[in-house]
């Protein structure tokens, strides 16, 4: 993805819509390649173009929010505590087969948050990443089929398992 194209879902996800012309002010040499960006972002359905009477209106779409939470977590500027707290995150995620895509999506950004799926559909990290997958619960509208708990308690037999599968 190009760093036009990252760019502009930052800007997306910061508000409900943003005016095309504000995604283009700046040098007017990148004016094509931000009008480029824009246009394969709404061909890969990351971002959506609302038209009114005075001008176009860019909004980022649920996939654009996976697209940039997934370049959030490989973005080498991401800080995240890495010293556990003493809490574990546990998701329990139960999409249908007809949100296949959703669920596939989910799968990603969780491997790639640090989480493990120890059991069916259990997911489970040592890392502070529960307000990112609670924001993603939201905007997927995912009210029961994604479970976010945050907790210390832990039997003695899971807990060797834990430390032994995150090296705690």
């Amino acid at each position: 993805m190009s760093s036009h194209s990252r760019k502009i879902l930052k800007k997306l996800a910061e508000s409900p819509a943003v005016s095309v012309q504000n995604l283009k002010e700046g040098d007017t040499k990148t004016t094509y390649a931000i009008s480029r960006a824009l246009k394969n972002l709404v061909e890969e359905n990351c971002a959506e173009i609302y038209k009114s009477e005075r001008q176009n209106y860019a909004k980022i779409t649920p996939r654009g929010k996976n697209k940039l939470n997934s370049l959030l977590l490989d973005s080498d500027t991401t800080l995240v505590n890495t010293a556990w707290d003493g809490f574990w995150r546990i998701i329990l995620l139960d999409l249908p087969e007809k949100r296949k895509s959703e669920r596939e999506s989910l799968r990603y950004l969780l491997k790639k948050a640090g989480f493990v799926c120890l059991k069916n559909s259990a997911w489970i990290s040592p890392f502070p990443f529960e307000h990112m997958f609670t924001n993603i619960k939201k905007d997927l509208g995912l009210k029961a089929e994604m479970m976010i708990i945050v907790t210390q308690l832990v039997d003695e037999e899971t807990k060797k398992l834990l430390f032994e599968t995150f090296g705690k």
